[in-house]
């Protein structure tokens, strides 16, 4: 990328998307805790989207005032699909999360990329030209990517790292059957194809509307609405609706906290340095979540998440050098890729890192 990790330019970035791994994997281990103490997925989901909707309407308000013409009812209507899909994935990580680790959930988002891929080809926003050594890397990545998943889901190997300062659960006896260790692992799979469609669909909303703080807001607020109507339908007890002075009311507020954080800081690192440099910070998750996996939650490490998510990075590695390879030869080149409308960068690169 022309610059290095000690220049000025590189180092704020630098420490900022450390932050923004470390932040989302902590979010992760704080919703595990707090749903293995009882508390609702779902309750929990349905405020933490109602505080970040609330968070995020003076902002809207504050910076997008020029924008309100240019917002239509079909710019409108995109953004309930895109919350739709948002509110599903979410629950698909909040239910993986219940029966699953953060390390296990870590290691799927690293599907993103190689998802995203194969979605850019089949919308045709990327190019598949089996003679082109990018196009291999990313497919070659993808397949690689996809087979290091299965052998983490399907495969767990005997325990290589454990310890023993923590008591187990309840919720871990249930995570240490095989099955259960299988569902949460697909539904993490399925977390990364939604994110990666969720991807797709912000790429075309943004570029025709470019107020990311307008679409974050309408998000959350559908958001709000689709998992309120969910819950009360699948949450019998009522009291699971009172928080109180505990984890269960951290989790919530940590959760909303770390969605508007996250997505403004990464927004402002990828505009710092570009999308290549952010996304090699993904696979930086897969060691914080083992760390706070073993020391706050007990988990222990096997030989199949040891060797899947080695296999998964790899993979992962191998599309994204496809993809900085390809923008490096159109910039040379002088060809045009998918733009967003403000940076020079592709903008469905640019989406995988925001969250």
């Amino acid at each position: 990328m022309g610059v290095g990790l000690c220049n000025r330019r590189t180092l704020l970035p630098f420490i900022g998307m450390v932050i923004v791994i470390l932040a989302h994997i902590t979010n992760m281990v704080v919703v595990k805790i707090a749903i293995s103490r009882g508390m609702n997925k779902n309750v929990l989901l349905v405020y933490s989207y109602a505080l970040s909707t609330i968070f995020l309407l003076p902002c809207a308000l504050i910076f997008h005032r020029s924008n309100r013409d240019s917002f239509t009812f079909s710019t409108l209507s995109k953004i309930f699909l895109l919350a739709l899909i948002g509110f599903v994935s979410l629950t698909c990580t909040y239910a993986g999360l219940e029966h699953g680790s953060p390390m296990l959930g870590s290691a799927m988002l690293n599907l993103i990329p190689a998802f995203t891929f194969v979605l850019a080809v089949i919308f045709r926003m990327e190019k598949l030209e089996w003679s082109s050594t990018t196009s291999l890397a990313k497919s070659l990545g993808t397949i690689v990517s996809i087979t290091g998943a299965f052998i983490m889901t399907f495969y767990k190997g005997p325990p290589i790292m454990k310890t023993s300062s923590v008591a187990v659960s309840p919720t871990q006896q249930l995570f240490a059957s095989k099955s259960i260790w299988i569902f949460s692992g697909l539904l993490f799979a399925a977390e990364a194809l939604l994110t990666s469609t969720w991807y797709i669909l912000q790429a075309s909303i943004l570029k025709k509307f470019t107020a990311v703080f307008t679409i974050m807001f309408y998000t959350c607020f559908f958001g709000t609405i689709l998992s309120a109507l969910y819950s009360l339908i699948v949450v019998e007890d009522s009291d699971a609706w009172q928080l109180s002075l505990d984890v269960g009311l951290f989790s919530v507020s940590y959760s909303a906290v770390s969605i508007v954080f996250r997505s403004s800081l990464c927004t402002w690192c990828l505009s710092k340095t570009g999308p290549v440099y952010v996304s090699m910070f993904k696979p930086l998750g897969i060691i914080f979540a083992l760390t706070m996996d073993v020391i706050f939650l007990g988990e222990v490490l096997r030989l199949g998440s040891f060797i899947g998510t080695g296999i998964i990075v790899s993979g992962f590695y191998a599309v994204m050098w496809g993809k900085a390879k390809e923008d490096y030869v159109n910039s040379e080149t002088g060809v045009e890729s998918f733009r967003s409308p403000d940076e020079n960068v592709p903008l469905l690169q640019a989406r995988v890192e925001e969250i």
